[in-house]
């Protein structure tokens, strides 16, 4: 309909400039008894003709995509609703089935190691037989391995409710394995079958209820909350990867702990592993510049405040000492991370006595907290980039509020980058260093 419309308006403007033509040789008079041809009195209908014919073009050329545009302006319509999360699923999310969205598995990836997702004109929708492939490539739980997310690619489909219960994955501590399996296996047999699972998606389902019905008033219909409920959670279950996954095609497979302990470490390391080679670009090791990047790249510092950040390592650090960080260096820094509560604790505890953070107290703490020692190199990395005044001690306070945003992966706040937002912090910011 848009492109017939556009062909419409283009046809009904060259007809009048053919009638125009016709006339343009003879001439006028003006007030001033001028004589003025009648090509010059036709340049504003040429000029107003010109922009409706541009007009038209563009809505022909945008045609195709049509639907999903008028998809996500019913969405940001109602953007005060939805959680950051929601928004990142909605945007990342490439294929649709039976009305609801869905992250392929390499969606995933990408929606927790890259700022935008792959450019696409419209969402890909899923046949049975997409679904019966996808059943047939998923490996099982005793088989789970550390690239199963990138061999799957976009061979698997990933639910809302899941994709929350990953996120959380990410950031659980080695200790937080086995509560979280205890919270499926509600009947304490020391096994999770595909029932117990399902009550997380009833869980999340409430919780979004409740805070719907505690948020601002809808339309007198009812649409944008209709349409949020019908993309983001349907009412019919279909058969995810991740169930296939754990519990098999038909559901009669019962995960143990050591299976859903294998798969949370697997995928921890996975998405360590992608972040990682990023940067080593298939090599061993990552510089030093490098690791400090990975540790800020989810801050939300203005430019000239990350660049100090990178200059102060590069000036603080020898030459003789810069030899790179492996990957198992930085997987147990990672690993650090996620009992980040425990080591803010030990370390209140040495503030509060009025004691400076040392590289011997950090690594004392870091080893009551997670069992496991960093080596001296990383440490004495980390304090290049967070000793402010170069004494030797760690200014921890930054240093733990960094380290959140990090791990929470640009989900705690919005970050000023782009949009209406971005243009009224950059002007503020212009006016107070003008002033």
């Amino acid at each position: 309909m848009a492109t017939w419309g556009g062909v419409r308006y283009m046809k009904s403007w060259l007809h009048f400039f053919r009638k125009c033509e016709g006339s343009a040789s003879k001439t006028f008079k003006v007030v001033g008894g001028t004589p003025l041809t009648g090509k010059l009195v036709l340049v504003p209908a040429i000029l107003t003709s010109s922009a409706l014919c541009y007009l038209a073009a563009r809505r022909h050329k945008f045609g195709a995509v049509y639907a999903l545009k008028r998809q996500k302006d019913v969405l940001e319509s109602s953007a005060l609703k939805l959680t950051s999360r929601e928004r990142r699923f909605i945007k990342f999310a490439s294929v649709e089935h039976q009305g609801q969205l869905y992250m392929t598995t390499q969606d995933f990836i990408e929606s927790i190691t890259e700022a935008e997702p792959r450019p696409r004109l419209k969402r890909r929708i899923l046949l049975p037989r997409d679904l019966d492939h996808f059943y047939a490539v998923t490996p099982r739980a005793s088989k789970s391995t550390t690239h199963m997310f990138r061999d799957l690619h976009d061979t698997g489909i990933i639910s809302y409710t899941e994709y929350l219960f990953l996120l959380s994955v990410l950031t659980k501590p080695a200790t937080g394995f086995r509560i979280a399996f205890n919270m499926f296996d509600t009947d304490g047999n020391e096994r999770v079958s595909r029932t117990e699972f399902l009550v997380l998606e009833k869980i999340f389902s409430h919780a979004r209820r409740e805070r719907r019905g505690s948020g601002g008033a809808t339309d007198a219909e009812g649409s944008d909350e209709d349409v949020e409920d019908d993309i983001l959670q349907h009412k019919k279950k279909v058969n995810t990867t991740l169930l296939v996954h754990f519990f098999g095609p038909k559901g009669d497979h019962e995960l143990s702990y050591d299976e859903f302990k294998q798969f949370m470490e697997n995928l921890q390391e996975e998405v360590l592993e992608i972040e990682f080679q990023e940067f080593a670009k298939g090599y061993h090791k990552i510089s030093e510049v490098e690791f400090a990047k990975i540790l800020l790249r989810y801050t939300y510092l203005r430019p000239d405040q990350y660049d100090l950040y990178i200059d102060r390592l590069v000036e603080r650090m020898e030459e003789t000492s810069l030899r790179g960080v492996t990957f198992e260096e930085f997987r147990d820094f990672c690993s650090f991370l996620n009992q980040l509560e425990d080591f803010a604790i030990a370390m209140r505890m040495y503030t509060m006595a009025d004691q400076p953070i040392s590289q011997e107290e950090f690594h004392r703490a870091v080893r009551i907290c997670t069992g496991k020692a960093l080596s001296d190199h990383v440490v004495d990395t980390v304090f290049c980039i967070f000793d402010e005044d170069g004494d030797g001690q760690l200014s921890y306070k930054e240093f733990i509020g960094f380290m959140k945003e990090r791990r929470q992966r640009g989900f705690k706040t919005t970050p000023r980058t782009t949009g209406w937002q971005a243009f009224k912090y950059c002007v503020k910011q212009e006016m107070r260093t003008s002033t």
